[in-house]
């Protein structure tokens, strides 16, 4: 009985040792951003501008890649409005010379990058019968090919500056498969595998590479995402899915977190509780978790609709379901954070 006694008060306390220890090295990786050079790629809406806006209110200056012109110029004069030091340059990370290109135009203007957030996405929601091989490339394209062209210049430039921070936007279907998702999931599982590699090889270089991933946010992405199938039905369960409050986490919120992950150069953060549970019972009950996605999968809309390979925006897949009382939440953040398209009005 004492033996078991001994052991547990030692094991107590070499883990609350073990925290202190951990909790003081995060202390002495915090970076001011003040004065710092950061680019975001994707940051003309959504996620991506909700982190310009949290870093270039923490004293950053912020360089924000998309490739909607339109998009960048609102959201450039979005950000200068709130006093925030920013800059805009039009990109598509999925092609590798403009990925290169774009940071490579930081370090020109700015003389230094600090810190670089791969944020850029592209979400196909559907079937995977309704899903092709350009599905697939697109979707590895924009989350992983990009990410790796523009870390491949990114990381040169640091190492010689004697450090930087890297973070990679992944996603909770980066650790766990999700149905109706494929193309993101496949893909997003690539970039956590990056992620998590090149922080294991960077970090002698004092470059620390953040790994997010965030499950559901109320950022107003539905609004751009990418159906197919009955694209009507599926908008209507991801926008009702993405509005949920117990299950979501304001994306300001989700921003603010991301970012202070990045001040202190953390290893992975997943932003929500329901994301971290979701990857831990993944983890420890593999089986149960397949169950729950097969009963998710027999909620979701069936194949075969006509003309289903076809994708449409969120905006050109609205019905009495989607916008409605369902969808408040993600409906407000949607003209907060650039999400609704300056053309088409949403209905």
């Amino acid at each position: 009985m004492k033996s078991s006694t001994a052991f547990a008060l030692t094991a107590g306390g070499l883990l609350a040792g073990s925290a202190l220890i951990g909790r003081s090295i995060r202390r002495r990786r915090a970076l001011d951003f003040h004065g710092q050079s950061a680019l975001i790629t994707g940051g003309s809406r959504g996620l991506g501008l909700l982190i310009a806006r949290e870093l270039g209110r923490l004293g950053a200056h912020v360089t924000i890649a998309a490739r909607d012109e339109d998009e960048l110029a609102r959201a450039l004069e979005d950000l200068r409005s709130c006093g925030i030091e920013a800059s805009s340059l039009i990109a598509d990370v999925s092609a590798s010379a403009d990925a290169t290109r774009a940071v490579e135009a930081v370090i020109a203007d700015r003389g230094r990058l600090d810190i670089l957030v791969n944020n850029a996405g592209i979400i196909t929601v559907g079937p995977l019968e309704h899903m092709t091989p350009a599905d697939f490339s697109e979707a590895m394209a924009v989350h992983f090919w990009g990410p790796l062209h523009t870390m491949g210049v990114a990381v040169p430039h640091m190492r010689a500056n004697g450090g930087g921070r890297i973070v990679n936007i992944s996603s909770v279907g980066g650790r766990v498969g999700v149905p109706h998702l494929a193309p993101y999931c496949a893909s997003k599982f690539a970039l956590t595998g990056l992620s998590r590699s090149a922080r294991a090889e960077l970090l002698r270089d004092r470059i620390y590479v953040t790994t997010v991933c965030p499950g559901l946010m109320r950022t107003g992405s539905p609004f751009n995402a990418w159906f197919k199938g009955q694209h009507r039905l599926e908008f209507a369960w991801f926008a009702i899915s993405g509005s949920a409050p117990i299950l979501t986490i304001d994306g300001a919120r989700a921003a603010a977190r991301i970012v202070d992950a990045t001040k202190h150069g953390d290893a992975e953060v997943f932003v929500s509780w329901p994301s971290r549970v979701a990857v831990m019972a993944d983890a420890l009950v593999p089986s149960f978790m397949s169950f729950v996605t097969d009963m998710a999968n027999r909620l979701l809309p069936s194949a075969g609709a006509p003309n289903g390979d076809k994708a449409r925006r969120g905006w050109q897949s609205t019905s009495r379901w989607a916008p409605s009382f369902l969808t408040r939440l993600s409906e407000r953040p949607a003209a907060r954070n650039n999400e609704v398209p300056a053309g088409p009005a949403v209905h």
